[in-house]
């Protein structure tokens, strides 16, 4: 069984979608639907689509910033008024891309990319990255206020950690790890909010499950793998660099 995702804050489009698919492809199953780009990231992890339909501008996070927080397994399909952003990301990794109103025989050649994809487990991200196309197209999140705090549980107490003295965040399970050099605690906010919180700045995605403090970076390594890794100044662990997030450390 194929499975897929649908994410877009309209109803009538995410219903139209659908339905065209239910024609086009019978046996394409949607495990979920989501309003957001916050629903989507969670709905991804809970369901492990195969494919994900995503509008492009969404509250919350936008379509290229969800499909950055994706497993890189997923074929990502970008349906959007927005051709000029359209055309950028499709070239960039995405399967494809359908403008609004969905088109049926548009979306039959979608599908026959996205069958030929599914049936090769082709690498649906090839090219630059989700990363270096948000910075492209001026998707960050506004500056605003950011978070300087971090409430967290160190064994049975709270305690309130500046985010100056975080080394990294990593996702474990339903928590995620706040490292310190003296320690480590646990918070229950996933990495894609926090993505949206901190100063990009200062908190460098590397990793779908991971956000390193820039300033905590000792140096970068390369396993028996060929895998990219940082390593981290106060701490003996090594955080893989996905290659989504490898285009920040081309000049280093």
């Amino acid at each position: 069984m194929i499975t897929a995702l649908i994410a877009d804050d309209e109803r009538l489009m995410r219903e139209q979608l659908e339905t065209r698919l239910a024609k086009a492809w019978p046996e394409l199953h949607i495990v979920a639907r989501g309003e957001n780009g916050f629903d989507a990231v969670r709905l991804a992890t809970e369901h492990e689509p195969q494919i994900a339909f995503l509008d492009i501008r969404m509250p919350g996070l936008s379509g290229i910033e969800v499909a950055a927080q994706l497993d890189e397994a997923i074929h990502v399909v970008f349906v959007t008024a927005y051709d000029e952003y359209a055309v950028d990301a499709f070239e960039r990794g995405a399967i494809d891309y359908l403008l609004k109103p969905v088109d049926p025989e548009r979306l039959l050649r979608t599908v026959a990319r996205l069958k030929d994809a599914v049936r090769r487990a082709a690498p649906p991200r090839e090219g630059d990255s989700w990363g270096e196309l948000l910075q492209r197209l001026g998707q960050q999140r506004p500056a605003g206020n950011r978070l300087q705090w971090i409430q967290a549980s160190v064994g049975e107490r709270l305690e309130l950690i500046p985010v100056d003295e975080v080394l990294f965040f990593q996702s474990a399970d339903k928590y995620t790890r706040v490292v310190r050099a003296n320690g480590e605690a646990l918070i229950r906010k996933p990495i894609y909010e926090l993505v949206t919180e901190l100063d990009p700045e200062q908190f460098w995605q590397v990793h779908r499950a991971t956000l390193v403090n820039a300033n905590a970076i000792r140096d970068l390594i390369r396993d028996s793998r060929g895998r990219l890794l940082v390593r981290i100044k106060g701490s003996e662990e090594t955080l893989e660099v996905s290659r989504s997030y490898a285009h920040r450390f081309k000049q280093m």
